[in-house]
């Protein structure tokens, strides 16, 4: 595609606003929809189907008569149409990220990274459908062959956030489909076009009927549905740990195989041989990347007091340099807030944090760029006793607290509910080693803020969730496996 068409004609070239099941697309039986909005200006992009129960029991029917035929093909018949489906999302990568610019307000550069990131998903599971099959066993019993074969478990549910709402969905579909599994999608209702656009993408690459789908509608209707449905044998969750806790709670009595990953609270500590202006970099690139309303966000920057205020003023420095604005602006790099509750979650926290004696060094109000935006904040002086360091910050704050030595860096980095992700900066290997061991987190970046990606295990420990995504271990949870022990006269 041409990229010097305006993106937004782009974007638009990709909506739909029909679900896609069975093969087909579908308005809602009643015809009811709902609105789409642009967290940016607040206009409406267009309306998505509300789809009915019924509907959701026919997106399961088709699901279940693909399963047998698409788990039928050849690894090498499945590897080529997901390869299809990735080159036709890199193909379309300038309107598939301006989709994502348009329903989610994240800025263009980033969003193009969105779908990069979500297309290698797919081109990896596509090499690990050739890879997958089953292991022989060194037998202990004599003149038995022991093995354990791999099956797809079942259709699977997958329920995405709107903060990545292509590259979840692709990361958990790429997966599923990888094991042999239909999947029907359901996007968070605030961004559902990103949604349906790799539908249309997948009916593109023609995957056969009824292996990847996609509802849309009141997700407090379809996901209690799609928990007890007995057909569906595994779902696979990304968003907040206290709507996980009740997917958990709908899954149980069905016994189904669930993923979750969920929210996070990352600690950034920053030793006292870190080289401090690598450090100041890759916490404004951890804080600040989606506007932080990303569940990797560090939101708890923990520094040694010997280069804490040197920190604490460079970090200002760059956080009042970031460039706020409408994502398809050039050079922006904060966007809006989701929607208006989100912003005042925001500034509830720094209120609170303010109202206890903290220091406001920068932001701490909503950006002239527009009712939906929030500024850049930087808070200092922060205690244990204030909402930001116990409830996740889904928003552009950061804040700072300093620290004395290493236990107590570990001791209050650990101290949340949450074990999503962690950074820490430091010039020693041996402390490198030490404290990421002590981390209790299921991914640890040492001198970097960037470290995800289609090979690696994606997760966390604790109240952030089960399960990985990513990497081989993400099929897992798509997989059932049967031990085979046989005797041959």
């Amino acid at each position: 595609m041409d990229t010097m068409i305006d993106p937004r004609i782009q974007a638009r070239a990709l909506v739909e606003s029909r679900a896609f099941y069975g093969g087909r697309w579908h308005e809602a039986d009643d015809g009811a929809s709902s609105a789409v909005f642009d967290p940016a200006t607040g206009g409406e992009i267009g309306r998505a189907a509300d789809v009915s129960s019924a509907q959701v029991a026919a997106a399961i029917d088709a699901g279940e008569t693909a399963l047998r035929k698409w788990s039928g093909l050849l690894p090498l018949q499945r590897s080529r149409m997901l390869h299809r489906w990735c080159d036709l999302m890199e193909e379309r990568r300038h309107g598939l990220a301006a989709l994502i610019t348009l329903e989610q307000g994240k800025p263009l550069a980033e969003a193009l990274g969105e779908i990069d990131y979500a297309a290698s998903f797919v081109r990896w599971y596509a090499e690990e459908t050739r890879r997958g099959g089953g292991d022989v066993i060194n037998s202990h019993l004599p003149g038995k062959n022991l093995r354990v074969n791999r099956a797809p478990v079942g259709v699977v549910a997958a329920i995405t956030p709107w903060n990545f709402p292509s590259a979840m969905l692709a990361r958990k579909a790429a997966a599923a489909l990888a094991a042999g599994c239909p999947v029907i999608g359901l996007p968070s209702s605030r961004t559902p076009f990103s949604a349906l656009a790799l539908a249309l993408l997948a009916e593109e690459a023609e995957l056969p009927e009824g292996v990847f789908s996609v509802v849309t509608g009141s997700s407090r209707k379809i996901v209690p549905q799609l928990c007890g449905d007995t057909r569906i044998r595994a779902v696979s969750f990304t968003g907040s740990t206290e709507v996980g806790r009740i997917i958990a709670q709908l899954c149980a009595p069905t016994i189904k195989h669930v993923s979750l990953e969920l929210g996070g609270h990352a600690p950034f500590i920053v030793f006292e041989d870190a080289d401090p202006d690598a450090a100041v970099d890759d916490a404004i690139n951890a804080k600040f990347q989606t506007t932080g309303q990303d569940c990797l966000a560090a939101n708890r920057i923990f520094v040694h007091e010997s280069l804490h205020d040197g920190f604490v003023e460079a970090f200002t420095e760059k956080a009042a340099a970031l460039r706020v604005g409408n994502g398809f602006d050039p050079g922006i790099q904060i966007g809006p807030m989701i929607d208006g509750p989100a912003l005042a979650k925001v500034d509830e926290q720094v209120r609170d944090v303010v109202g206890r004696g903290a220091r406001l060094l920068q932001g701490g109000h909503v950006h002239e760029a527009g009712p939906g935006f929030y500024a850049p904040t930087v808070l200092a002086d922060i205690s244990a006793d204030m909402l930001i360091m116990h409830e996740e910050t889904f928003g552009p704050v950061a804040g700072i607290c300093g620290f004395r030595s290493e236990a107590d860096a570990i001791s209050r980095a650990n101290a949340t509910e949450y074990g999503l992700a962690a950074y820490l900066h430091t010039g020693s290997g041996a402390r490198a080693e030490r404290v990421s061991r002590q981390l209790e987190f299921g991914m640890v970046g040492i001198n970097t803020s960037k470290m995800t990606g289609a090979p690696i295990p994606f997760g966390g420990v604790k109240q952030s969730g089960l399960g990985r995504e990513g990497g081989p271990y993400g099929m897992h949870d798509f997989m059932e496996y049967k031990y085979v022990c046989s005797a041959y006269e």
